[in-house]
């Protein structure tokens, strides 16, 4: 991928690893646009990093996802990047039969994604170079049983990436998925938690695999390996029970 003279849409690009990723990319002289529901979130983003945009919307609303990709088209027609980064979790028990959190969840982390994928894809396939990279987790690999909304969906993002990927073979399109282990973030009430992966090495660890030529399709810091490949090396059981052990 390459990493300069990119017009760039982040999801979720006010807070943690979506602005880490915008100031970054806009350091390289990329044009970024980060995109959430939080405006005031974007708005301190985009003051302490002059020339990033930003754009309020509400990702579980389908008519708003359309109405941001027309506005994003109409005020940056050399969009050759999208990131679909914004993502929450909660906490859930499954035994009480509530699916709001459960309903929000898949509309934030699946179908915001998908449909904004498929708003700009027509665009972004006419670019001369483009990618779109979609933000997983390792917990789509090995889940933690009380965020299962959140776990499902991350393997559906990876399952519909490389879906995605295959589909665009031949096209200009390049195709990503980042995998983020457990970071120092709000998404888990993290920021401050020691076996959290600390925010800034995240990034500049990422940063220097986009860097990489050619760039490799799963966007997989160290941390995240022992969850990513559990299955693999059989170990799978073992961890998950570590994982989700009573605390």
């Amino acid at each position: 991928m390459k990493l300069t003279d990119n017009t760039i849409l982040i999801t979720g690009g006010g807070t943690g690893i979506g602005r880490g990723l915008a100031e970054q990319l806009h350091k390289l002289g990329n044009q970024v646009i980060v995109a959430g529901r939080r405006k005031e979130k974007l708005e301190e983003t985009a003051a302490a990093n002059p020339g990033i945009k930003w754009l309020a919307v509400d990702l579980t609303d389908a008519a708003a996802i359309s109405d941001l990709a027309a506005r994003v088209l109409a005020d940056f027609p050399a969009l050759n990047m999208l990131f679909n980064n914004a993502g929450i979790m909660r906490a859930e028990r499954l035994v009480e039969g509530k699916l709001d959190d459960a309903e929000a969840i898949l509309a934030t982390n699946l179908l915001a994604p998908i449909r904004l994928t498929a708003a700009l894809l027509p665009h972004l396939a006419s670019q001369p170079s483009a990618a779109i990279l979609n933000v997983s987790s390792a917990l789509g690999f090995l889940p933690l049983a009380e965020r299962a909304t959140y776990c499902a969906t991350k393997a559906a993002v990876h399952s519909y990436t490389q879906s995605l990927r295959c589909q665009l073979r031949g096209t200009s399109v390049e195709v990503l998925e980042l995998i983020p282990p457990y970071v120092q973030t709000a998404l888990m009430t993290g920021e401050n938690d020691p076996r959290a992966m600390p925010l800034p090495q995240f990034i500049a660890e990422v940063m220097s695999i986009l860097a990489q030529n050619p760039t490799p399709p799963e966007i997989l810091v160290d941390n995240a390996r022992r969850l990513r490949f559990a299955e693999k090396t059989g170990s799978f059981d073992t961890i998950f029970e570590a994982v989700n052990r009573p605390q």
